[in-house]
């Protein structure tokens, strides 16, 4: 969990970066703005994994594939849209929110404390 979380956290920076500085020759404002909401949320969720990974808490692996899922559709879908102008994308983003919400509530019931 911990890997996956800084890898994703990398990508992230590497996506954030792009778009501060070679996105906005490319994209509309309303998609410089997609595009960054999609950077927001995965960062947000690389941090939950990578916070997860080194506590002594475990939650169940279903929860982390969950939020691992969630995060590549809605993210990666925001991605997509704004580089290819796929507007159709717009309504694969929910789907991985919905994936990254059941997730976190799934982490939320399953999250144990090692002893």
């Amino acid at each position: 969990m911990t890997r996956t979380g800084l890898v994703f956290l990398a990508l992230a920076i590497i996506c954030g970066a792009f778009g501060a500085h070679g996105l906005e020759s490319m994209a509309t404002a309303e998609g410089v703005e997609t595009w960054e909401i999609a950077v927001r949320y995965q960062a947000w969720m690389s941090l939950l994994m990578v916070g997860l990974g080194v506590s002594s808490f475990r939650v169940s692996s279903w929860a982390f594939w969950l939020v691992c899922s969630g995060t590549l559709v809605f993210s990666g879908s925001l991605y997509v849209l704004v580089l290819l102008d796929l507007s159709t994308l717009g309504a694969v983003a929910p789907v991985g929110g919905a994936l990254m919400i059941a997730g976190l509530l799934l982490s939320a019931i399953s999250l144990k404390h090692l002893d």
